[in-house]
């Protein structure tokens, strides 16, 4: 099957992001005295930020919302880079004239400041965040959404990402779909998911183009 698009997740796929994620997270906890609860965070990561927010804090999601976004867009340019060969990776495929995108649960200010920083948001041809849609990954919604305002079909694209949201997005959606191991879940968790490939370097995206 011809690929004719690659959509992938932002952080942890693209962008090495979660250092920042998880000392915001932290910051929040401290400020609103509620107990530091790592692996729940790690486990709900992919989700949106306001599903997570009313996880923990119930009716006050929109004071974890916005002492969220003050700590996150604050240390920003500090914590967060791209992951080794992303940029190359990205111009290549762009060279080869396949369709990109972003399929992310970020919310759009958050996405918007971040692949701008990175310089990674002029290879995209579409970007969907939390703000786009009312259904959210592991829902294959948004990832449908983009692809069809790409044009193709989904069966000719493909969609990348480092946690089970993603996978499962992918899979539900019927994209073909590969994990990244440098992200949240490790190969084990991933492999458990039956991506259509796992891979530990760019390089070797390659092979499913």
């Amino acid at each position: 099957m011809q690929t004719e698009a690659v959509l992938f997740d932002l952080d942890g796929t693209l962008v090495d992001s979660l250092p920042l994620i998880f000392r915001t997270y932290r910051h929040v906890f401290d400020e609103m005295g509620i107990p530091w609860d790592e692996k729940g965070i790690e486990k709900m990561i992919g989700l949106p930020l306001k599903d997570i927010g009313k996880h923990f804090t119930g009716k006050e999601e929109s004071c974890f919302e916005d002492l969220y976004q003050k700590h996150y867009h604050r240390d920003l340019d500090r914590f967060t880079v791209l992951f080794p060969g992303t940029y190359a990776m990205l111009s290549n495929l762009k060279e080869k004239q396949i369709k990109l995108g972003v399929v992310t649960s970020k919310g759009k200010p958050g996405t918007a400041k971040t692949m701008a920083f990175t310089g990674i948001d002029r290879f995209m041809d579409v970007i969907i965040t939390a703000h786009d849609l009312l259904k959210h990954k592991p829902d294959p919604a948004p990832l449908l959404h983009a692809v069809g305002l790409l044009g193709t079909h989904v069966s000719r694209a493909i969609y990348i990402g480092d946690s089970r949201f993603d996978i499962l997005t992918g899979r539900h959606a019927g994209a073909r779909t590969l994990g990244v191991t440098w992200g949240l879940a490790g190969r084990e968790e991933l492999a458990s998911l039956q991506p259509d490939g796992i891979i530990d370097h760019w390089d070797e995206l390659m092979e499913y183009i």
